[in-house]
């Protein structure tokens, strides 16, 4: 009997070309539609059936069995919870990590293996070696390492990634030439169970808003906010204070928890942007342990999707990573992630908690 693999298709070009590639290569291979949100958006549309139509389509075009599962309950409790908590804590999460240990590489591992799969598939544009080592995907472009660093090796040895190898215009590419459905699908954006609605309407009906002043460095009310869940370190967008001051673009530089106030500051590169020491909580790891209690490691960090791989020394603190930069960091953002490498090999990471020098690096 052929090995069973079962794939996690989101109705997506890249999910739905790592099913195809399997099933030319032999597998057993299985489709399953993950339903990780209930709810519709702002016009009435629930853009779960509207992707489940699309993996129906595909299975159906390239010969395979199909299933749907809900997760809306595991996910609720296990990331939409996390995602409030942190936002009425003043931070800015990252859902999608969490998303992918506890949903995508916890609960529907644990469906797959029930369906007699020997391994689980996704469309992550990552790699793996035979140490169970999570890698960089080969197109830089689209590497999606920087979301899995909460997965453990053990989990990714169960898990195999077609498209890792490739880059996005060679999957687009399979996907034409098979005549796949999806093939010029645009890819989604954003956090999943918010998709391309309103983000301050859709937080507004979970989180009571506390609007207050926006002030400067010197303190002077220059401006309000409608509160300080909306705003996010760096933010230039959605102000509204554009008239105030010399004439340059206002920008976040921090919050003030305990007076609500939005500290805001005008030009790009002002210094209050700037960090090179951070703390990160949650520390987890892919494999080993690269790093002891009371050691320091050089390696590279990434503090954000895309960002390009930052020299840092890394020391491990009371279950915490203590970071400094080699180089000014911008807009290092608590609630998000910082992830380390060597080299393509991702390390794991831990949650940005403190900022301790912003304005003096």
């Amino acid at each position: 009997m052929n090995e069973r693999i079962v794939v996690g298709m989101s109705g997506g070009v890249d999910s739905s070309v790592a099913a195809l590639l399997l099933k030319e290569q032999g597998y057993d291979v299985v489709g399953v539609f993950m339903k990780n949100w209930e709810e519709q958006d702002e016009n009435g549309v629930c853009t779960a059936e509207e992707d489940w139509r699309d993996v129906r389509e595909v299975c159906d075009l390239i010969g395979i069995p199909y299933y749907s599962v809900n997760f809306a309950r595991e996910y609720r409790d296990r990331v939409f919870s996390y995602f409030l908590k942190e936002y009425r804590a003043g931070r800015t999460p990252n859902p999608d990590v969490l998303c992918n240990r506890e949903i995508k590489f916890r609960a529907f591992l644990d469906f797959a293996m029930n369906l007699g799969a020997s391994r689980m598939a996704t469309g992550h544009f990552v790699r793996t070696d035979g140490e169970g080592r999570l890698l960089k995907g080969t197109d830089p472009e689209k590497d999606q390492s920087y979301f899995l660093y909460m997965v453990h090796e053990a989990q990714l040895r169960k898990s195999v990634f077609p498209v890792g190898g490739m880059t996005k215009a060679q999957v687009r590419k399979i996907a034409e030439e098979h005549h796949l459905p999806v093939s010029a699908k645009k890819d989604s954006t954003g956090v999943c169970f918010i998709g391309e609605r309103n983000f301050k309407k859709f937080l507004s009906e979970y989180l009571p808003a506390q609007p207050g002043d926006m002030v400067s460095p010197d303190g002077e009310v220059v401006g309000r906010h409608d509160g300080l869940m909306y705003y996010t370190l760096g933010q230039r967008r959605g102000l509204g204070i554009g008239g105030r001051g010399d004439g340059r673009s206002w920008f976040v530089i921090g919050k003030d928890l305990e007076r609500n106030r939005l500290l805001v500051a005008q030009g790009e590169d002002h210094p209050r942007l700037y960090s090179t020491r951070s703390v990160a909580e949650d520390v987890t790891w892919v494999g080993e342990p690269p790093v002891r209690e009371g050691e320091t490691i050089t390696c590279t960090v990434r503090y954000r999707y895309r960002q390009p791989d930052q020299p840092v020394e890394a020391t491990l603190r009371d279950g915490k990573l203590h970071l400094r930069a080699l180089t000014p960091q911008r807009a290092v953002t608590p609630g998000q992630s910082a992830v380390l490498y060597k080299g393509d090999i991702c390390l794991g990471g831990g949650i940005v908690t403190e900022i301790l020098d912003a304005g003096n690096c």
